[in-house]
């Protein structure tokens, strides 16, 4: 009899227990999952951005060379959701896919465009970013950077189509010239002006198909839309023409001030400069070369362009005039470059006549488009650093 009841008191106390654990884990994950609803309701206004961001995320982690068949199929998704996307999102607004799976497409849809948007706009920064100089290219590539500035700005569904559609095709024009130029091996104008019409002629086929399902708004907002998409498209083919686009597809993988560069029957450069300690961040930032007696000045860069581009660069030696404080061009030289180097075509020049001062050796295109620069101070009254050789 007592074993009986201390059997029954035994299984109560389980019974108990377990129901005291279920309701402390169900509580618990109530309350986890409420927080969960909490930031998801507070983070709201935000998904698009976080989308946004997350494309650039993506490039930053996985696009790597410009001519890569991988890298330009992942570009190529991105237009193909960017494209889908927008079809999803105003036919979910039309209601084309009944109520449930309308509601669906309208939540969805911004969330996947913004991040395609994101995506392809980032590599445009990424690619376009190695192929020219900063200080030269400043506005172009600032103007990518307001597309997302301008997306957390703008918030209804008017100010949206119009900004849909210019992102859409700012991000397509730029990897159209990119596209073209890798398969064709050709660059130039004639490339940037057929990208920029290819672009208007896909744009305007999208419209078109989007009438179907919002005819009667896309009639409202047709001057807002070619305004925008025009204007976007004489800025930049204006940029380019100022030389400010950088010379995409081709990228500048390294400049060096040195003290002499030999080139060897091998096909290999031995270069000699100046090391500077790792923790010398002034010499890091302002370099300053100081010349051996009777000797030169030399430039050394590697360029990388894809495979089938042969064009001429030039390296362009400025110095900087103290009377007039502009900058005066004292020696200029091309050669011929390839992309059959994987690392990059490998070139130099060197010049025997210079004085102290401010100079520059700036490496450019055949129509002046600035690949990279490096600014130096040459003083001959110091002797030189610790010098370094190295075999390229």
């Amino acid at each position: 009899m007592i074993f009986l009841l201390g059997l029954f008191t035994t299984q109560v106390a389980c019974c108990l227990y377990r129901q005291l654990f279920l309701f402390i884990l169900v509580h618990l994950r109530y309350n986890y999952l409420m927080k969960i609803n909490y930031l998801i309701y507070r983070a709201r206004h935000h998904w698009q951005t976080l989308a946004f961001l997350g494309g650039f995320v993506t490039d930053i982690l996985w696009l790597n060379k410009v001519d890569s068949v991988l890298d330009n199929a992942t570009l190529l998704f991105y237009v193909f959701l960017a494209t889908l996307s927008i079809i999803l999102l105003y036919a979910g607004i039309a209601l084309r896919f009944g109520e449930k799976w309308s509601l669906r497409a309208r939540r969805l849809a911004p969330m996947v465009m913004q991040y395609s948007f994101g995506g392809l706009f980032s590599g445009m920064l990424i690619f376009y970013g190695h192929s020219g100089a900063f200080l030269a290219s400043w506005p172009f590539l600032i103007l990518f950077i307001l597309a997302m500035f301008a997306n957390e700005l703008l918030k209804n569904r008017e100010q949206q189509l119009v900004f849909n559609l210019t992102s859409y095709f700012i991000g397509i024009f730029s990897y159209l010239v990119l596209g073209i130029s890798v398969l064709s091996g050709l660059m130039g104008p004639l490339v940037f002006i057929a990208s920029g019409l290819i672009a208007l002629l896909l744009v305007y086929f999208l419209i078109r198909f989007l009438e179907r399902f919002i005819p009667h708004y896309l009639k409202l907002k047709k001057r807002a839309i070619v305004f925008g998409i025009l204007s976007v498209f004489v800025i930049l083919n204006t940029l380019y023409f100022a030389n400010v686009i950088p010379p995409i597809p081709l990228s500048l993988k390294e400049i060096t001030i040195s003290q002499s560069v030999v080139r060897y029957s091998t096909g290999e450069y031995e270069i000699t400069y100046e090391l500077v300690p790792w923790w010398n961040i002034k010499d890091h930032l302002w370099t300053t070369f100081h010349p051996s007696v009777g000797g030169s000045v030399s430039c050394f860069t590697k360029v990388f362009a894809p495979t089938r581009i042969k064009t001429d660069i030039f390296h362009v030696w400025e110095f900087k005039n103290p009377k007039t404080n502009n900058w005066q061009e004292h020696f200029k030289l091309s050669y011929a470059i390839t992309g059959e180097a994987v690392d990059g075509y490998r070139g130099y020049t060197s010049i025997q006549s210079f004085h102290d001062g401010l100079w520059r050796c700036s490496v450019k295109t055949a129509r002046g488009q600035v690949l990279g620069r490096k600014v130096f101070t040459i003083d001959s009254t110091g002797k030189p650093n610790k010098l370094k050789t190295k075999i390229e």
